[in-house]
């Protein structure tokens, strides 16, 4: 495994293209490779046709009835990635035959590649999940004109990011998690050297802060083009990631020496934009590897990487910025992006499954020398230019946002949940310094308050999902959408009364924990609403997913980048306590929107033409 994690790599794949594919070689490429019947041109005989396990790729579904009745002979408490190898052991032949069945249909089914997030895709991964389990060749389909469409060669195809060992998608899920973890860590880490920055550039508030905002409005800027990129088959999710990534590692090196005020925001702009494709496609590269059941966990880790790193960096770079200088902080950045860039260089395998079978129908056309054989993305993407997918990807986000209430009020909710958060930036130098007599890094001690917030939220949404999305959707099949809003009806109060709590006790007279309880309460409730949405959006809007969640990122950011400008003369001039009065008033919006979209969300999708 170690070997095909290196050759699948963005290192592997260079030094393949470099010596003309003559090392790291894939089994098509080996002398004993044998080239399955279904990929040699007509005329040649194909032995496997007629064998008794061979799947059909166009047989006839089976009726879901046939596939509850044939797991429903297995053990009751036998999970279903097991069911396969639990009928074996026992030698029951009818057993057997149903599972075949139930392989055949989902054999069917994988190659329709029904859109995500719908009961027909549960539906699906419960019979693949079955199907893995029984290793039986696959037949490629082969269209009436003779074009014959590369497949996973078996069920349980080593090469299918779903068919991964549990290690090998653990790896992968942690490199993007740390990932992410260094590009959000890097917007905040900045913050601690704001002041230094005054002195040394001799400007004021406003400019000094711009570092902040800058690097923020990169990253929300970026996934508009990254998102589409890694949709695009001949890309896949690892090009975007290496090449920006490599970019990302460079540019903190000028950073960390710049020495006047202008090329700093700049390469703090460039570094935000190009450390976006974390932000844009590491939930899709969750997704490739995890069904639909279980992505919930993963995802949740995810998600905790890009909501507790900003916290994470004024403390890292709080005491050395104070020990030091101002430069600090950015080397910082340096240091911590290159040993996770040398990973990722070395070992992080492809996901995307339409661009491994893109390079294998590739393979298999040199092997073979059936000039035939085409991957399904070929043939859909035939005469669909780049730039066509790009524009596509930037104007429809904005078209669904105007067209459809129910994102309009996702994208203005989620952004001003996270001004909110990064105001904090803005608001805490305003308030431990000058009330409590906190320095710079013990300032930066306070935000670990929001990872506090994030592990709480965590074990609460690891329990939700374990002990009651999990059971019910496999006792009742998916239920509507707004079913995944169910704890942010609860969760939606939390901001408010964390804002509340930390506006009007911060404060000489009050102990600096009660206000610091405030934020953890924020943080809290945050983290659960932001992952209740997110699942929403997906569900409601399967087709359109990536693009909504590149234009929600966007309007996040560039909320958060008005908040950094923002806070800190609201801070100022309405003081601590009523600037956050206001926000917690804006929030209040939240609690309204959350319960209408719970009760009403079936009538607007209804009477929308981009939601199902």
């Amino acid at each position: 495994m170690a070997m095909d994690l290196v050759r699948d790599s963005p290192f592997g794949q260079i030094l393949r293209y470099v010596t003309k594919n003559r090392v790291f070689l894939y089994p098509e490429e080996k002398p004993d490779f044998q080239c399955p019947s279904g990929y040699k041109p007509h005329g040649e005989k194909h032995q496997e046709d007629n064998s008794e396990f061979t799947l059909q790729a166009d047989s006839a579904p089976i009726p879901s009835e046939e596939i509850r009745e044939a797991e429903e002979t297995l053990p009751a408490d036998t999970d279903v990635e097991k069911a396969g190898s639990a009928s074996s052991d026992n030698g029951s032949t009818t057993d057997a035959e149903k599972i075949q069945r139930v392989s055949t249909a989902s054999s069917h089914l994988q190659r329709i590649r029904t859109l995500p997030y719908t009961e027909e895709r549960l539906e699906q991964d419960r019979e693949l999940a079955l199907e893995r389990t029984l290793s039986r060749p696959i037949v490629p389909t082969r269209t009436a004109d003779g074009v014959i469409l590369v497949d996973w060669y078996t069920t349980d195809d080593p090469d299918n990011p779903q068919n991964w060992s549990p290690r090998k998608k653990a790896w992968t899920a942690f490199l993007i998690c740390l990932y992410t973890f260094v590009v959000y860590c890097s917007s905040s880490i900045y913050v601690s050297s704001t002041e230094l920055i005054r002195e040394r550039f001799g400007v004021g508030e406003f400019k000094a802060s711009l570092g902040l905002a800058l690097y923020v409005l990169g990253y929300g800027m970026g996934p508009l083009i990254f998102a589409p990129l890694s949709e695009v088959p001949t890309f896949g999710r690892n090009v975007p990631y290496i090449t920006t990534f490599f970019l990302f590692v460079v540019l903190a090196l000028p950073t960390s020496l710049v020495d006047n005020l202008g090329g700093l925001l700049t390469l703090r702009f460039l570094l935000g934009f190009f450390g976006s494709p974390c932000l844009a496609n590491g939930g899709a590269s969750m997704s490739d590897m995890y069904s639909l059941l279980y992505v919930g966990f993963p995802m949740m880790m995810w998600v905790s990487a890009a909501f507790a790193a900003p916290a994470i960096g004024p403390l890292l770079s709080g005491f050395a910025v104070y020990a030091e200088n101002w430069r600090w902080s950015q080397w910082e950045i340096l240091w911590m992006s290159a040993p996770v860039f040398l990973l990722f260089l070395f070992f992080l395998p492809e996901t995307q499954p339409s661009t491994i079978l893109l390079y294998r129908a590739s393979r298999l056309r040199k092997v073979s020398g059936n000039e035939k054989i085409r991957s399904q993305t070929e043939i859909d993407r035939k005469g669909i230019t780049l730039t066509h997918i790009v524009v596509d990807a930037i104007i429809k986000p904005l078209e669904i946002m105007i067209k459809d209430p129910a994102v309009m009020f996702v994208n203005l909710y989620t952004a001003l949940t996270y001004g909110i958060y990064y105001s904090f930036f803005e608001v805490f130098p305003l308030v431990y310094p000058v009330m409590y007599g906190f320095n710079v890094g013990q300032t930066g001690i306070v935000f670990t308050c929001i990872i506090v917030g994030c592990i709480i939220a965590m074990g609460i949404y690891f329990v939700y999902l374990y002990y009651s999305v999990i059971p019910d959707i496999m006792k009742n099949g998916l239920r509507s959408q707004e079913f995944r809003l169910r704890p942010a009806l609860i969760a939606c109060v939390g901001p408010v009364a964390g804002l509340f709590i930390f506006g009007w006790t911060a404060r000489e007279s009050i102990h600096w924990i009660v206000s610091v309880i405030g934020i953890t309460l924020y943080a809290t409730s945050v983290y659960i609403i932001l992952q209740c949405i997110f699942t929403y959006v997906p569900m409601s809007y399967p087709q359109y997913a990536a693009s909504l969640f590149a234009g929600n990122d966007f309007f996040r950011s560039l909320f958060a980048f008005g908040a950094v400008l923002f806070g800190r003369p609201m801070y100022v001039y309405l003081g601590v306590g009523k600037g956050i009065s206001l926000l917690g008033g804006l929030s209040v919006m939240g609690i309204i929107g959350i319960w209408a979209l719970y009760y009403y969300g079936a009538k607007l999708r209804a009477r929308s033409k981009f939601a199902i």
